[in-house]
Formats: C-alpha cells, structure tokens, sequence
C-alpha cells in the first residue's frame, strides 16, 4: 500500500545534543552544585543509568527523565543526596533548542517528502515546545502533525500516542511509516498499531534478527516509502 504519512522522532532522529549534555556539560553543571564528578565514567554511567527509563509506565512523568540524569550524576561519581538539582537543570535544559544541531540530512530529505505530498509528523517523548522547534531549524511549514508526550499523556512506546498522531493527521495506520533511533520506544511501538517502522542506526548498531528496515542516513528512507 502506498505511504500517505511519515512520522518522526525527534531526539537522535533528526536533532542531535551538543557539548551540553556530553561529560564537559555535566561536569560543568555539578561543580556549580559543589558537587564533583569524574567525566571518564560519563559513557559507562549513560549506559548504566538507562534502566531508570525502562522502568517507566509510560505515563509521562517528567521525574522520571530527572531520575535518569540524576543517576548518572551518581554513576560519575557524584553524591546520590545532591544530585537531584543538577539533574533538574539539565533536564530543563533539553528543551532548549540552541543546545542542538539538526542532522544535515534532515531537512532535504524532509522537503524531498514533502514534494512528493506526503504528509509529515513528529512524535517525541521529549518536552520540548514543538513549535519552537521547527522555527529554531527552519522547519516551518513542512512539517503538519505534531504530538509530545507531555502533551497527550504517554510516552512511546504506549499505543495510544501513535492513534492519536494518526488521528491528527487522519492517516491509515497501514499507510504510514514511524521513523526513529529508538528499536523498542518508535519502531516496535508503531507497529503495534499496524504502522510501518524504520529503525535509523546513525551510528551503524541495530539490533539483530529484526525484520524491520534499517537505515544509516535519513536520506536512505526516500528509497523505501
């Protein structure tokens, strides 16, 4: 069947964290807290600190996000009382769009979908203004449907923040395609509404054994919808 709506995630999707949220950024933040941090752990503790977001309902819980950042904090080294603070700024901070830098491959490849008169939407589990984000990396207009976490409720995976994307853009599950970095969170989620999901791997890792399109460059996805 022929694709009628694209959705994308945003976060490691089309937009990428600066130095902000890399070790410098954290390590910057705590010492502002008094708190001291070892940046070599920084990786290790990203890693670590991931099951603090598995453990979610997919209820959106903002404390949830600040948890996870106050568990690397912990992990780098820092003490679990005082870490929550620091952890409330950076999270403050992902909403701030000048702290990323759009993947340039995005926004060609979003006009080339547009010209072909596909509609064009974006489903984030982040609590970032939407509208602000498309203004900051000169996205106005080509985007049509919008939808956050935040806003409806639930968080990806959860099945009913896909119905009501697809709902907004009054698009068939069957004619639609998710796109995003996250195997579990966009592509399985979609599924499970009957949508078509490609899995972008920027940095080259997928899962294995998944039947699901798998794409390097946002580019590639022209080729496959």
């Amino acid at each position: 069947m022929a694709t009628a709506a694209v959705f994308f995630d945003v976060d490691f999707t089309l937009i990428h964290p600066g130095p902000r949220f890399q070790a410098s950024g954290y390590v910057e933040t705590c010492v502002r807290h008094g708190l001291t941090v070892d940046p070599a752990k920084f990786e290790s503790a990203v890693v670590g600190a991931a099951e603090v977001l598995d453990s979610t309902d997919q209820l959106f819980n903002p404390q949830v996000y600040i948890d996870y950042t106050a568990r690397i904090i912990q992990l780098m080294g820092g003490d679990a009382a005082r870490s929550l603070e620091p952890a409330r700024e950076i999270y403050d901070d992902w909403a701030v769009n000048h702290h990323f830098t759009l993947y340039d491959d995005v926004d060609p490849t979003l006009r080339a979908l547009k010209a072909r008169g596909l509609q064009l939407g974006l489903i984030t589990n982040g609590h970032r203004s939407l509208t602000a984000f498309q203004s900051h990396f000169d996205l106005d207009g080509l985007i049509d449907v919008t939808l956050s976490s935040r806003q409806h409720g639930y968080m990806k995976p959860h099945a009913s923040i896909f119905r009501a994307a697809l709902e907004l853009a009054e698009a068939k599950p069957e004619e639609s395609v998710m796109v995003g970095d996250s195997y579990t969170h966009d592509v399985l989620g979609a599924e499970s509404v009957g949508m078509r999901g490609v899995l972008i791997a920027r940095g080259g890792d997928a899962p294995e054994g998944i039947t699901t399109p798998v794409i390097r460059s946002l580019a590639e996805l022209l080729e496959i919808v």
